[in-house]
């Protein structure tokens, strides 16, 4: 499987949110090649920085879709649970030394990229007004206005 690479259709247009997808699939390259190397601790090492990675990127989209009020938050969380799942039993085969890698991978990025593009795309207008009008209501210059701007675009 070749290295993934990030497609415009992937953006969410909520500047944080999408360098977020980015790293992940940066990560997901790190994994190509850590199994390249054939060095199955690099391998360990990568899946458990992707894992925990996405973990703390879930519980901050659940904060902002949460903060916005989007009415399929629960849900959306629903979904981010049942792939948290799915990918600690590839963790636990892989821990019992089972070769996982491919079958990690191909996974992991057909999911993400299918998540973004639909899930993830579903809240990106209702969070992005949110957070504007946010913006907008600490505007005035101060250090919050610039910094929500800087994040959120």
């Amino acid at each position: 499987m070749a290295l993934l690479v990030w497609q415009d259709d992937l953006n969410i247009g909520i500047d944080v949110i999408d360098q977020q997808h980015r790293r992940i699939i940066e990560m997901l390259n790190h994994l190509h090649v850590a199994q390249a190397s054939m060095q199955r601790a690099a391998v360990g090492e990568v899946i458990d920085e992707v894992v925990d990675y996405t973990m703390s990127h879930f519980a901050f989209e659940e904060e902002l879709m949460e903060e916005a009020g989007y009415p399929f938050c629960a849900a959306h969380k629903r979904v981010h649970e049942v792939f948290i799942k799915r990918v600690a039993e590839y963790r636990l085969r892989f821990q019992a030394g089972e070769d996982i890698s491919d079958e990690l991978r191909t996974m992991l990025s057909r999911w993400l990229f299918n998540h973004i593009r639909g899930d993830d795309q579903a809240y990106a207008e209702q969070v992005k007004a949110h957070l504007n009008q946010f913006a907008r209501e600490h505007q005035g210059g101060g250090w919050l206005g610039r910094t929500l701007k800087r994040f959120f675009g």
